[in-house]
Order: C-alpha cells, then sequence, then structure tokens
C-alpha cells in the first residue's frame, strides 16, 4: 500500500454513502479494530476496485467495504469498531 498516488481521501465515500444513510457518514468518527486509531472517516484511504474500500490512514488495515449491484449494495464495517456521528437538530 506505498504507492501514495493510487488512493483518495475518504470524502470519496460520500456520495456512495448518502445514497445509504440519512447523514453524512464521513464525517462520522470511527476507530480501527486493528490499531485502535480513531478519526473521521473522511480520512481513510479509499481505493476503487470492484468496489470501494476504506483502510485506516495509520496501519493500512481495511476498515470498509463497498460493493454496489443492480438495485442492492453490500456493506462490510468489520474493521471499525464503532462509529460515532452527530444528528441534525430536531426541528
Amino acid at each position: 500500500m506505498g504507492d501514495q498516488a493510487s488512493f483518495v481521501d475518504g470524502n470519496e465515500l460520500a456520495g456512495a454513502f448518502r445514497e445509504l444513510f440519512a447523514v453524512d457518514v464521513t464525517t462520522a468518527r470511527g476507530t480501527c479494530v486493528s490499531c485502535g486509531r480513531s478519526g473521521e472517516i473522511a480520512q481513510t484511504h479509499v481505493y476503487h476496485g470492484p468496489g470501494l474500500v476504506a483502510r485506516c490512514a495509520g496501519c493500512e488495515a481495511v476498515l470498509v467495504r463497498l460493493v454496489r449491484g443492480t438495485g442492492r449494495a453490500w456493506l462490510d464495517l468489520r474493521g471499525v469498531t464503532c462509529l460515532e456521528f452527530g444528528l441534525p437538530e430536531p426541528v
């Protein structure tokens, strides 16, 4: 994973996640299962392949996998111990 030019930051996930969640999950704070680093999902390193793979900016462990097919999506968050995100204030 040493090729720094092959990834973009975690903001690349915003559009894909926006379709699945009512809030912008890239602003959520996640904790890496592997190294314990905590930070915003927007700080991850995102790689394109058959889907999107977000890796920890600290240890490069896989945090999130998102694959889309016709009319469905698969989201794997097993690399994140938790997600903490703010919710809009009730009106």
